[in-house]
C-alpha cells in the first residue's frame, strides 16, 4: 500500500481569510513552512504533490521550500517553475521563483516537464516511479484556457502505460462537473467523493483539488484533513496497484 498527498500550500504564506489581498503573498514563510512540514510528517506519505512552492524568493529566505521539506522528511524532491521559460512572467524575478514540486520516498526513475500551449500557469510535472506514473498540474484560472489544458493533458495521459495518478489544483469553478468529459475520455476516476469541497480551507465550498487515478489502481482510503495552513485543504489517499 502507498500513500499520496496533494497540497496547494500557497507558498507557505498561511490561510488568511482575506482572499482578495495580494499582500498575503508577500509574507515571510519560515514559521508556517515548519508547521506544514510537521503536518506532512504526521501523514507520513510516500509521495507528495505540491502546488504553489517558493523556490527561493525573499519570503522563503532565498531557500527552495521543496528542498527544505524534502530534507526534513528524508524524501527526494523534484521542482520546476510553473511558468514557461519563454514567457514574460518567468522573466520577473519574484514570479520566476514560483512553481510546483514532488517529494518522494522512493527512488525516481525519471521526471519530465511538459508545458500546456495555453494559459499563464502551464506546467505539468510527470514523475515516473518503478510501477507508477504521477502527473502534477495547476490549471489556469480562465475557463477557456483550462478547457485547452485539459485537452493537452488528455494527450499526455492516454499514452501512459503504467498505472497512473493525475493530481493537482484544477481551479474547476464547477467542481467535478467541469472535468466529466476529461474523466470519460481518460477512464480516470476521482479518489474522493464528488462534490467534496477543498477551498477555501476555513469554509470549504468549491471542489478545486482532485486526485484522479487509472483503473489499475485501487483506492483503500481517502481523507481531506481540516487543517488551515493554506487556503486549500490537503487531499490524502491510500492506494494499491492491482496485480
Amino acid at each position: 500500500m502507498m500513500r499520496f498527498l496533494f497540497y496547494n500550500i500557497r507558498y507557505a504564506t498561511g490561510g488568511s481569510r482575506f482572499l482578495f489581498s495580494w499582500s498575503r503573498y508577500l509574507r515571510k514563510t519560515t514559521k508556517n513552512l515548519q508547521s506544514i512540514i510537521s503536518f506532512i510528517s504526521t501523514i507520513d506519505p510516500d509521495i507528495v504533490g505540491l502546488a504553489e512552492v517558493d523556490a527561493g524568493s525573499y519570503r522563503s529566505k532565498r531557500r527552495n521550500q521543496a528542498a527544505v521539506m524534502a530534507s526534513a522528511l528524508s524524501h527526494e524532491h523534484t521542482y520546476k517553475c510553473k511558468y514557461h521559460e519563454s514567457s514574460l512572467v518567468h522573466m520577473l524575478p519574484f514570479m520566476s521563483k514560483q512553481g510546483n514540486a514532488f517529494l518522494t520516498r522512493d527512488t525516481v526513475i525519471g521526471a519530465h516537464f511538459h508545458y500546456f500551449e495555453k494559459g499563464v500557469k502551464r506546467l505539468v510535472i510527470q514523475l515516473d516511479l518503478k510501477d507508477l506514473t504521477v502527473f502534477l498540474v495547476h490549471l489556469a484560472l480562465s475557463f477557456k484556457a483550462r478547457h485547452h489544458q485539459l485537452g493537452d493533458l488528455y494527450s499526455m495521459v492516454k499514452h501512459t502505460k503504467k498505472p497512473h495518478i493525475v493530481a493537482g489544483d484544477f481551479n474547476a469553478r464547477w467542481g467535478d462537473r467541469e472535468i466529466r468529459l476529461f474523466l470519460a475520455a481518460t477512464k480516470l476516476t476521482s479518489a474522493g467523493p464528488n462534490g467534496m469541497p477543498s477551498y477555501p480551507s476555513w469554509a470549504p465550498r468549491r471542489q478545486l483539488d482532485f486526485i484522479l487515478h487509472s483503473p489499475g489502481i485501487r483506492i483503500t482510503n481517502f481523507d481531506m484533513p481540516q487543517i488551515k495552513l493554506s487556503d486549500h485543504l490537503p487531499l490524502v489517499c491510500d492506494f494499491e496497484i492491482k496485480g
